[in-house]
């Protein structure tokens, strides 16, 4: 069996007029070059070099040699090059390349292309016999050596899966179609480009022989273009070259689209020479060769479907919880993660303190960056245990919301739970001895409202996020946590929520105060959100309610009153600093034009 990969349509004898495409590993398209005979040429990245390759820094001021012939080109490596030059996969120091193929230098590729293409020549004559099987007509035929087809076909899972790329997969794919068909010559993948041209992504021959890999351009964009379905055509062995064929030895070919390959539609694609002269049966004859093909492009269809479903959701998974993608199930269609408005809780966690330990750690900077992912391990572990979304990063800051894709009547609640969780964490990193977290305290700050969520990006590289008002209001109580001198803020929305629909048990609330944070226009009534009486919060309801009147007698102007009230509290419990450095800047009286509302001066 003999293999070769040809990466663009076969040329004919006379390939016309030639080019060489650059295609860099930097964002851009392709570079062509039009070639003509006896030229001799450099590729480097020096700008005196004729092919010059200026955004890929594996290839060396001057790198190749290339002479142009009259149908092919020749490519040395010059000495003071410092990387090497691959052909046909392997490395060499010098290659003669033809139409259709290509050679690699560094992250670069240089394909050898010519304007006159199988496709552009005109068909010298047409199929005596052109057959569509649809998948009942084939599922009717019976093999005649069912144990060497299945044998072929019982390989395909293990090939696909263990292909370690997709060029490794399509000649892996051709291997397994030749040795199925005993009968066919040539067997191969190809594709069909957005515009309908048709080329080989891989081709194998069961004999070496001179001259280029036959191909069909009519049968194959038949079959994978207008009519999705196992197509064969049977050529008279008379017709000398057409744009059927371009080796006599083939006098039939079948072509059968894979599914699942929609922007570039992939083919399954044999080809051979019937026995004897007859073409009256020809069709009858080729049945089982096309049930094999048609069988076989299906389930490579659905194995490369589930993969690529597979991949998505390992994707996704590093962003929504289990229990969204449970509920998505099988449906990742890019549509449903778009952006779109939704009611969302969002949830902003900021570790206190990193900027000090990161300039007192600056000697072991690994070991300090080691503590913070483990940190912001908790804070996504605890989002992701409640449903929520993992947003960003920022630093040693997360993001997570709640709401999008999959909204749910309890989002709220689940933000809480969320925030409590990496709040009950964190005091017990403090309260052990040695644990690596147990100098980090946290701020979290929680908002709800109308957002924009979804997700942005490109293909290879994108984020789930969200975009609105109430972002931002979740970001500045989260820096106010500091200011009012407790872990966790929400706004008003869910203090209602939590005060309606959570037992105390499992979470508190007290009002903190009226605030304008900096750069917003609308105040908010901010609360604390506290866990059940207990270790992780030994305040009692009688702290709480004190704490709520001397807010009241705050809000309503009666300073003296209120101090003495926050005087009364615990020492221990830091949010009364707030109020009391309030009140005490103004010796105890509110300004002449007070309305409740606090303005603050920092993020």
């Amino acid at each position: 069996m003999a293999g070769g990969r040809n990466c663009e349509v076969p040329m004919p004898a006379d390939p016309g007029p030639l080019r060489l495409q650059v295609i860099r590993p930097a964002p851009g398209g392709p570079t062509e070059y039009s070639l003509v005979p006896g030229q001799k040429l450099c590729l480097g990245r020096d700008p005196q070099c004729e092919v010059v390759v200026a955004g890929d820094p594996q290839i060396s001021r001057r790198h190749l040699e290339i002479v142009v012939e009259a149908n092919q080109i020749a490519v040395r490596l010059l000495d003071q090059a410092k990387n090497p030059l691959f052909y046909g996969g392997h490395e060499t120091r010098q290659c003669v390349v033809t139409p259709g193929r290509q050679f690699v230098v560094g992250g670069t590729c240089c394909r050898l292309t010519s304007t006159m293409t199988a496709a552009a020549s005109p068909p010298s004559g047409s199929p005596i016999e052109e057959v569509s099987f649809s998948p009942a007509a084939l599922a009717q035929v019976v093999y005649r050596d069912a144990d060497r087809r299945l044998d072929a076909l019982t390989q395909l899972p293990a090939l696909i899966h263990g292909a370690p790329s997709e060029a490794e997969l399509q000649r892996r794919l051709a291997q397994v179609l030749l040795a199925g068909v005993p009968r066919a010559e040539v067997a191969g993948v190809v594709s069909a480009s957005p515009g309908g041209a048709i080329r080989w992504l891989e081709s194998v021959r069961r004999h070496e022989t001179s001259g280029t890999v036959p191909l069909s351009q009519r049968l194959a964009r038949t079959a994978i273009v207008e009519r999705r379905q196992t197509v064969l055509h049977v050529w008279e062995r008379t017709q000398p070259s057409s744009d059927y064929t371009t080796l006599q030895e083939c006098d039939w070919a079948l072509c059968a689209p894979v599914a699942g390959t929609t922007t570039e539609p992939w083919g399954l694609y044999l080809a051979g020479r019937l026995e004897g002269t007859g073409r009256e049966n020809a069709s009858n004859d080729l049945r089982a060769e096309a049930k094999f093909v048609g069988l076989m492009a299906e389930i490579v269809g659905s194995i490369r479907q589930l993969s690529a479903l597979e991949r998505r959701q390992a994707g996704l998974r590093k962003f929504l919880p289990p229990s969204v993608l449970a509920a998505m199930g099988d449906d990742t269609d890019p549509d449903r993660l778009s952006p779109r408005e939704s009611l969302v809780t969002v949830l902003f966690c900021d570790l206190r303190g990193f900027s000090r330990r990161a300039e007192s750690a600056r000697n072991d900077l690994p070991a300090l960056l080691q503590r913070v992912s483990e940190a912001l391990g908790v804070m996504t572990s605890c989002i992701s245990h409640e449903g929520g979304v993992i947003g960003d990063f920022q630093g040693d800051a997360a993001m997570g919301f709640w709401g999008w894709p999959v909204p749910a009547a309890d989002d709220g609640l689940r933000a809480c739970r969320a925030a409590l969780a990496i709040r009950r964490a964190f005091h017990q990193a403090r309260a052990t001895p040695g644990h690596p977290l147990a100098d980090f305290r946290v701020g979290i700050g929680l908002a709800q409202g109308r957002a924009v969520a979804g997700r942005i990006g490109t293909e290879e590289h994108f984020v789930f996020t969200a975009f609105g008002p109430v972002v931002n209001l979740a970001s500045r109580l989260e820096g106010q946590s500091r200011t009012l001198r407790v872990p966790i803020v929400i706004d008003e929305a869910l203090a209602t929520a939590v005060r309606d629909q959570l037992p105390p048990r499992e979470a508190r609330l007290r009002r903190l105060a009226r605030i304008l944070p900096l750069g917003l226009d609308t105040p908010t009534l901010v609360h604390e959100l506290l866990p059940g009486e207990g270790p992780d919060c030994p305040l009692t309801t009688a702290h709480l309610q004190a704490y709520d009147q001397a807010v009241d007698q705050f809000l309503a102007g009666d300073w003296e009153r209120a101090w003495s009230t926050l005087r009364a509290l615990p020492a221990e419990d830091e949010a009364q600093d707030f109020l009391t450095l309030q009140i005490t800047q103004n010796n105890r009286q509110p300004p002449a034009d007070w309305n409740g509302v606090i303005r603050m001066t920092a993020k």
